[in-house]
């Protein structure tokens, strides 16, 4: 899988927002995708006291949604923990990983935010430019913005708001269970994402591809 180089990993919170200001251009918020046949989902985990970062990539069929491929990378973790700057704590460990795998995905979908985000480019705008791939933010809660409430049925949602700007949606991806946060990355339209989150959904809150990833981003081995 091709990693464009754009830039170098950064240690300070002043050169990873210049770093955002200057790629968020970069993003494209039309549809760019062919054919999926395969959706990924990327999380990262942590050991030792998060000295260390475990990244995680699962390959599921489209829209059967079967596992074939998995990949574990673990690397030394560089950046801090800073709220609006997740990428460049999780990042460098996701693309550790990518060089392992064999089937190269149509479409990722990542445990974070991708345009719901202060500066409008959020771990999955990010990931997305840096690989040149669709990307897609299924984000677990809300991290800025707002919305009406969401009704309760499966499928339901409610534009996402901030700054009088449409920035994502708060998608019922369960009946009476609390709303994931859906968010563009890269290469796809906002309806084109939640319909292809929901594709991903089965019984759960949460997409297959992202409960595959966190597993393996969470396991001991």
């Amino acid at each position: 899988m091709k990693i464009n180089s754009i830039h170098n990993w950064v240690n300070t919170v002043a050169e990873a927002k210049a770093i955002q200001e200057q790629l968020r251009h970069q993003v494209i918020k039309t549809d760019c995708l062919q054919s999926v046949r395969y959706v990924a989902g990327v999380d990262i985990g942590f050991a030792n006291n998060y000295a260390i970062s475990q990244a995680a990539i699962a390959i599921l069929t489209y829209p059967e949604l079967e596992l074939v491929e998995q990949k574990i990378a673990r690397i030394p973790t560089a950046f801090p923990y800073v709220p609006g700057y997740l990428s460049f704590r999780e990042i460098p460990a996701i693309l550790a990983v990518l060089p392992q795998v064999e089937i190269t995905p149509d479409l990722i979908l990542c445990d974070g935010q991708g345009f719901a985000h202060p500066r409008r480019f959020g771990l999955a705008c990010h990931l997305g430019v840096l690989l040149d791939i669709p990307t897609i933010g299924v984000a677990k809660s809300l991290f800025i913005g707002s919305h009406e409430s969401v009704p309760l049925a499966k499928g339901s949602w409610q534009p996402l708001i901030d700054k009088e700007e449409t920035i994502g949606v708060a998608l019922r991806s369960r009946t009476k269970v609390k709303p994931i946060y859906v968010s563009i990355g890269h290469k796809i339209s906002l309806p084109t994402a939640i319909e292809y989150v929901m594709g991903c959904l089965t019984k759960y809150r949460l997409p297959e591809t992202t409960r595959w990833a966190d597993k393996l981003a969470s396991s001991k081995e």
